[in-house]
């Protein structure tokens, strides 16, 4: 190398991201730290107990003072006055750290809202470390926890990937990536001018497979689009390494191109020191409490002889998560999946490795009670949740959060395609189930019936809250919405608030929630949408608190959606408010304990809209009956609810008595179209 290259590699090492992790690593070793904490089991409820009720922000989403940074707007002390006045005790603020990649010494820009970290340094167009400091303490200074991420999947194409592609000293081992001999480059497609990399078809994947490179295609193609990602393989141009060959390697990548996988089985465990580094630095350096770990049921994959690779549901999976999650708990914090897979492999991969998984098994779920009126399948899922010894006190029960609504249900796609089971009086593998669900959930939510909700891909559909329920009440055009509309979708915004809010476990909602922001038209984020990525519709920007009422753009360059709710302090100062119905919500879910009881019953009804769920309140405090109507008409029905001790029953938001629940246990429950009540029978004794 010259003088000059070597310069330039010695700098990416000080960039890279394993660099920092194995100087981090210094501060631990031989100390003590690490032994002050269990960590071989997961905590579930304590991690609930430490904060229970979540605001997930999304930094290129939010409005900042004039001249003002994101972490300066998420510190703000108005923000956090209405935070703590409807009774939020974490903010999940999203990915912080700088990320995208880069080209030469320039920084590119991320291409999936921070999830393509390439430091540990924080975002410089989000703030500073400074800045971030002040938020952790205004949390605190409000009982609040700040939550983080750990990305232990990918990478984006920062200093460590480009000295993978310089075969730097074990970096190569960093990444599921494999060198490619010179005489068959000619099977790699050529690399677009003013690209790095080129998806690879399935036929080429099936030519290096065969040629023994590579384990060959995966069992699907997340984020699949014809001719921007038909496989998840994309090959590299050729570079040059530090030893002075050329080189062209192809790499694995679940998600974008731009986010080649880490190898988790590689003898270097270089990808296991860089993550675990990662997640020590947002403990003790950004304050967090509790850290998310993104895509994490992606990190084994392996060839077999006939079909597709083995890349989900593997064992490598699960032990990588216990050795991640195990090692934030020996630093005194917690962690939570986001796992879109079969409830069995979210059992699994709770057993010693995530302590909290996000609710992917009912939320789809209770959105298709909604759109249907029908709560049968929403039930099924419900049972299948116990019937795998899940407890509903582990999940993240949540309404939006920045991705799609997944409607993959993997479920019943993969391990239970030929189950049976019953639905609607029929018996249904569990393939031909899925179909059907699907099918009706895309007729109504999106095309013809909504057309301002677009289909991600093949996983979901990218919408809001609101414009689910806009797209349940046969709304077809938002700007024809009247004030009306308004307080019947804000009416059955409260009925989910009240589905996740009232059982036990998190409860979560984000910032398009809180002011109930409709979908960006199109052609507002055709830009972004270049890749098939329609999510950018559902994450317009807002502003919370009015810090900048006139901006009609976020930080992050996001247009600013139509919203129907209203800034928080304006909504605070109004009774029926979205805010202040939540508000009253929440505090009879912490009076009463909501999130630490245990889930004894969901029993079947006769009305297809009801939905009843049994809780056991901790502390002998009695029994919690959440009943919700998710149908357009008024229902009368006596439930029949035994071993459980008879007493009056009492609405526990509004404070009245609703009636007795009699010593057969019997009692009548009134509810009108979208409503919801939280319940306590006031038992004078136990059952004996």
């Amino acid at each position: 190398m010259t003088a000059a290259e070597k310069n330039h590699v010695d700098w990416l090492v000080e960039q890279s991201m394993l660099h920092a992790a194995r100087q981090r690593a210094r501060l631990y070793s031989g100390q003590g730290r690490l032994w002050q904490q269990p960590y071989a089991h997961t905590r579930p409820r304590d991690a609930s107990a430490l904060a229970s009720v979540w605001f997930t922000a999304y930094p290129a989403s939010i409005v900042t003072r004039e001249n003002g940074t994101v972490l300066e707007a998420l510190g703000d002390e108005t923000l956090w006055h209405a935070l703590s006045r409807i009774g939020i005790q974490g903010i999940h603020n999203g990915p912080l750290k700088r990320s995208g990649g880069l080209s030469g010494t320039r920084h590119t820009p991320t291409i999936d809202g921070n999830f393509d970290r390439i430091s540990f340094d924080i975002d410089p167009q989000l703030g500073t470390e400074a800045q971030l400091q002040a938020l952790v303490r205004m949390a605190a200074a409000h009982n609040a926890v700040i939550i983080d991420d750990v990305i232990p999947s990918h990478t984006g194409k920062g200093a460590d990937f480009r000295l993978a592609e310089m075969a730097y000293e074990d970096y190569p081992g960093l990444y599921h990536m494999v060198e490619i001999r010179e005489e068959d480059w000619p099977l790699l497609p050529d690399v677009i001018a003013g690209r790095d990399a080129q998806n690879l078809s399935p036929q080429q994947v099936d030519v290096l497979r065969d040629k023994h490179y590579i384990v060959g295609q995966l069992q699907r193609v997340i984020f699949f689009e014809p001719g921007v990602k038909e496989t998840d393989w994309s090959a590299t141009s050729i570079v040059i390494g530090v030893d002075g060959k050329p080189r062209r390697w192809v790499y694995l990548h679940y998600f974008k191109e731009g986010q080649p996988s880490l190898n988790w089985l590689d003898p270097t465990f270089a990808a296991q020191q860089m993550i675990i580094g990662d997640a020590l630095h947002a403990i003790d350096v950004m304050g967090a409490k509790i850290l998310r770990l993104d895509a994490n049921g992606f990190l084994g994959v392996e060839r077999k002889l006939d079909g597709t690779a083995w890349s989900e549901s593997h064992p490598l999976s699960i032990t990588g998560n216990q050795l991640l999650a195990g090692a934030i708990r020996k630093a005194g914090g917690f962690s939570f999946q986001e796992l879109n897979l079969t409830v069995d492999d979210i059992a699994a991969m709770s057993h010693g490795g995530a302590d909290l998984s996000y609710d992917f098994i009912t939320r789809p779920a209770y959105q298709h009670a909604l759109l249907m009126g029908d709560t049968e399948f929403l039930r099924l899922m419900l049972r299948q949740m116990h019937t795998l010894g899940i407890d509903p006190g582990s999940l993240i029960h949540a309404l939006q959060n920045h991705d799609e609504l997944t409607l993959e249900l993997v479920h019943f796609w993969t391990l239970h395609a030929h189950d049976t089971f019953l639905y609607q009086g029929q018996t249904f593998p569990g393939n031909i189930l899925r179909e059907h669900i699907r099918e009706q959930m895309y007729e109504r939510l999106a095309g013809e019936h909504a057309p301002y909700n677009l289909k991600f891909v093949t996983n979901g559909v990218s919408c809001t809250t609101a414009s689910i329920i806009t797209a349940a009440l046969g709304i077809r055009d938002l700007d024809a919405i009247t004030p009306a509309d308004i307080e019947q979708i804000r009416q059955i915004h409260v009925l989910l608030v009240m589905y996740n809010a009232m059982q036990p476990g998190v409860f979560a909602l984000s910032g398009w929630d809180l002011v109930g922001a409709l979908p960006l038209p199109a052609e507002q984020v055709a830009h972004l949408m270049l890749d098939g990525d329609t999510r950018w519709i559902h994450r317009g920007a807002y502003d919370l608190v009015d810090l900048n009422p006139e901006a009609e753009l976020s930080e992050g360059q996001m247009p600013r959606p139509k919203t129907l709710y209203g800034s928080l302090p304006s909504q605070l100062k109004d009774h029926d408010s979205f805010a202040s119905q939540l508000k009253r919500i929440l505090a009879a879910r912490r009076a009463y304990d909501i999130a630490a009881s245990r889930q004894i019953l969901v029993p079947d009804v006769e009305h297809p809209g009801l939905l009843i769920m049994v809780h056991e309140l901790p502390a002998g405090k009695g029994t919690q009956i959440t009943a919700l109507n998710f149908g357009a008409t008024a229902i009368t029905e006596t439930l029949h609810l035994p071993n459980i001790a008879p007493g009056p029953v009492v609405d526990i938001i509004n404070e009245r008595v609703e009636g007795d629940l009699t010593p057969e246990g019997e009692f009548t429950i009134t509810l009108d179209a979208y409503e919801g009540l939280a319940l306590r029978v006031v038992s004078s004794s136990p059952m004996i």
